[in-house]
């Protein structure tokens, strides 16, 4: 299932630069910025969640 979800994103991902007209693959600098905000953007998720949790609470 986890293969399928990775393949998921990574369409959406692909279709967005599509859509940006981004080129790919992006050079080693900017793909190493883009993964630094994934791995950003994972661990700000559940800092998120329980944020909001507490305000509504």
């Amino acid at each position: 299932m986890n293969y399928l979800i990775s393949l998921g994103i990574g369409l959406g991902v692909g279709l967005l630069y599509g859509a940006l007209d981004f080129r790919s693959p992006a050079p080693p600098a900017i793909a190493l910025v883009g993964l630094l905000g994934m791995l950003a953007g994972e661990k700000l998720w559940p800092m998120g969640k329980t944020l909001v949790a507490g305000w509504i609470s």
